[in-house]
C-alpha cells in the first residue's frame, strides 16, 4: 500500500484526496508496529534511511505542508526536522530532572550525582559499587543502566582517549552530563504515552527482574501518571513517561522523547491517531 515515494498526506479512506499531515518512517522493528496502525487508520507515510552523521533522508521527502509533519524513528530525527523547518517533527524534550513540579516524585532524585565524562574519571566515589547512570539529556548517547564503578570509569576513560574529531555524532563526549543514583529495588515499571497533557496510552515492560510487555496498568499507577502530567502542563506537548512501583511508593523514573521511545504494548492506533490530530 505504501511505497518509498508515496506522496503525503492523503488519507486512504476518503473518495476525495485531499492534504494531510505527512508521516515520514525511519526503518525499525518499532516503526512497522507503527506502520500497520497508520494502515489500520488510512494515514499515509514513506519509509526513509538516515545517512550516519549527516542526517539527510534517503530518499528525500516530499512534504506538501511543513506545519503539519510527524517524524518517528531515531532521535537524531531532530535535526533533519529543525534544518528543514518541519513541525512538529520531533517532540523535544528538556532534561525531566531539572523540572521543579516533578523532584519529589522522582526516584532516588535527591540522591543524584551530576558528572560530566570528563569529570567520572576524578570525582566518581572510588567505592565498589554500582550506579544507575544515564545523561541528563534525551540524548540518547547511552540507555540509562546499572553499572559498576569500574565499568563507568573504563566507558569514561575510552571518551576521554579519543580526539574529538573522531567521536559520532550522538555518541558520548566529554562534556555530556551523565546523573547517577544509587540502584532501587523496582517491582514494576510501566511506560506511560503523554499527548496534550492527558494520557493516551500505555504498557508495562518490566515486573522485577523480568522484562514482560503487557498492555495494562494498575490503576493507582495510572492515576499517578496523570497527575505527574497535570503538575507540569507545559512540559512538551507529546512525550514518553516512565514510571515505578518500589518498595516506597511508585516514582517516576524518567522521560523520552516520543518520537523515538519503545512502543512496547502500547494502543498504537489510539497513539497514532490523537498524534495525527494535532499536527
Amino acid at each position: 500500500m505504501n511505497s518509498l515515494f508515496w506522496p503525503f498526506g492523503r488519507r486512504c479512506r476518503v473518495a476525495k484526496e485531499s492534504i494531510r499531515d505527512a508521516w515520514i518512517l525511519q526503518q525499525f522493528e518499532d516503526t512497522q508496529k507503527l506502520a500497520h496502525a497508520l494502515d489500520q487508520l488510512g494515514i499515509s507515510y514513506s519509509w526513509h534511511k538516515v545517512v550516519p552523521f549527516v542526517g539527510a533522508l534517503i530518499p528525500e521527502p516530499e512534504v506538501h505542508d511543513p506545519r503539519a509533519v510527524v517524524m518517528f524513528g531515531s532521535y537524531t530525527l531532530w535535526r533533519y526536522a529543525e534544518s528543514k523547518g518541519l513541525t512538529p517533527g520531533v517532540f523535544r524534550i528538556k532534561p525531566f530532572v531539572h523540572e521543579m513540579p516533578w523532584q519529589t516524585y522522582m526516584l532516588n532524585g535527591p540522591d543524584a550525582i551530576f558528572l560530566t565524562v570528563s569529570d567520572i574519571d576524578s570525582k566518581l566515589p572510588q567505592a565498589d559499587q554500582h550506579w544507575f547512570i544515564r545523561p541528563v539529556a534525551d540524548s540518547k548517547e547511552q540507555a540509562g543502566s546499572v553499572r559498576a564503578v569500574a565499568t563507568i570509569r573504563e566507558t569514561a576513560r575510552k571518551v576521554m582517549a579519543l580526539d574529538p574529531d573522531e567521536i559520532p555524532n550522538g555518541s558520548l563526549r566529554p562534556d555530556t552530563l551523565m546523573m547517577l543514583t544509587p540502584p532501587a529495588r523496582i517491582l514494576k515499571d510501566w511506560r506511560i504515552w503523554i499527548v496534550d497533557g492527558q494520557v493516551i496510552t500505555y504498557s508495562l515492560y518490566k515486573e522485577g527482574a523480568r522484562v514482560t510487555y503487557r498492555h495494562e496498568i494498575d490503576a493507582d499507577a495510572l492515576a499517578f501518571a496523570q497527575n505527574m502530567a497535570r503538575l507540569n502542563p507545559a512540559y512538551s506537548p507529546a512525550y514518553v513517561m516512565d514510571i515505578c512501583r518500589t518498595e516506597d511508593g511508585l516514582r517516576l523514573l524518567e522521560t523520552n522523547c516520543i518520537n523515538a521511545a519503545g512502543f512496547y504494548a502500547a494502543d498504537l492506533v489510539r497513539l497514532a491517531e490523537v498524534i495525527d490530530a494535532i499536527a
